[in-house]
C-alpha cells in the first residue's frame, strides 16, 4: 500500500472537509473515498491474490490451455472499454479471468479493473451483448469505484487512512478478503445498469444486453440468489425497465447481437 504521499499536507486539510464536500472521483461523481486511484489498483491486486491462490473455491481457467475462449472474453472486453465512456480506462488494470464453475451465473470487477467471470453465466447467455451487458455493469463498478466507497463508510475515514498512509499493513488483507463479500447499494446497482447501457450505447453492441440478461433469469425463475448484483434490491423487472428508460434516454437505437460469434466463444469453452 502506498506510502506517505508528496501531497501528504493537501490530503490532510481535504480531510477536514471531507465531511462537507466528499472526495472527487475525478469524473462526475463526488461520494466520501479517502481511497486513491493507486489504492484502488492495489486493493484490486490482493483480492485478484486471494482468489488465484484458491483454486479450490476460484478454479481458473487456464489461459494457455483455452487461448480461442480467452481471446473472445478479451475482445468483448476491450469493445467496451474502447468505447470512449470508460473513465479509467488507461490507469486501471483491466485483467480479465474465466472461473471454472457451471453452477454459477455471475461476474465481478474487484477494484483497479480485475474482472472474473464464471462459465456458468457464459454459457447462460445467448448472446454477445447480453455479456457484453453484464461485464459493462461490473466495469461500472470499478470503474465508478464502488467497492472502494463502500469501504470507506464501512470501516471509516480514521481507519482506513492509517492503511492508506501504510500505517496498518495487517488490515490490508482483511479489507482485500471483505471486498469479495462485499455487496453494493441500491444507488450503486442502479448506477451500474445505467453506465452498462452508456457504455454499450458507444459500440457496436445492442447496448440493452444488460436488461436481456435480467429477463432472461426472470422468465427462467432464477432470480433469487444468484448471481450477487440480483441479491441486492432494485428487484430485476424495476432494473429492466429502467434500463430501456435509459436507453431510449441514448436515442434508443440497435444494435449487433453476435449471437454466432458469441456460439464460437461457448464453444471454446471445457
Amino acid at each position: 500500500m502506498n506510502k506517505v504521499r508528496s501531497s501528504f499536507a493537501g490530503f490532510i486539510i481535504s480531510l477536514i472537509f471531507i465531511s462537507f464536500v466528499g472526495c472527487d472521483k475525478g469524473n462526475d461523481d463526488k461520494s466520501l473515498n479517502v481511497f486513491s486511484i493507486e489504492d484502488d489498483i492495489s486493493l484490486g491486486k490482493q483480492v485478484s491474490q486471494e482468489i488465484e491462490s484458491n483454486p479450490k473455491d476460484y478454479p481458473i481457467l487456464s489461459e494457455s490451455q483455452y487461448p480461442l475462449a480467452y481471446s473472445h472474453l478479451h475482445r468483448i472486453v476491450n469493445n467496451i472499454l474502447s468505447s470512449g465512456k470508460v473513465f479509467y480506462k488507461d490507469k486501471f488494470e483491466w485483467r480479465t479471468k474465466i472461473i471454472r464453475n457451471d453452477s454459477v451465473l455471475n461476474a465481478f470487477c474487484a477494484p483497479g479493473g480485475y474482472i472474473y467471470v464464471y462459465t456458468g453465466i457464459i454459457k447462460f447467455l445467448e448472446s454477445e451483448d447480453e455479456l457484453a451487458g453484464v461485464l459493462g455493469h461490473e466495469i461500472a463498478h470499478a470503474d465508478r469505484r464502488h467497492s472502494t466507497d463502500n469501504l470507506t463508510k464501512q470501516y471509516g475515514v480514521s481507519t482506513l487512512l492509517s492503511i492508506v498512509l501504510g500505517n496498518n499493513p495487517g488490515l490490508i488483507a482483511e479489507v482485500a478478503a471483505n471486498l469479495l463479500l462485499l455487496k453494493f447499494s441500491r444507488s450503486n446497482e442502479t448506477e451500474s445498469d445505467k453506465y452498462s447501457v452508456i457504455y454499450l450505447n458507444s459500440t457496436s453492441y445492442d447496448a440493452r444486453g444488460v436488461s436481456r440478461f435480467f429477463e432472461k433469469l426472470i422468465n427462467s425463475g432464477q432470480t433469487g440468489g444468484t448471481p450477487q448484483f440480483l441479491s441486492t434490491h432494485p428487484n430485476p423487472d424495476n432494473r429492466v425497465q429502467n434500463i430501456l428508460q435509459e436507453w431510449q434516454n441514448l436515442g434508443s437505437r440497435t444494435g449487433e447481437t453476435f449471437e454466432a460469434q458469441y456460439r464460437e466463444f461457448k464453444n471454446a469453452l471445457p
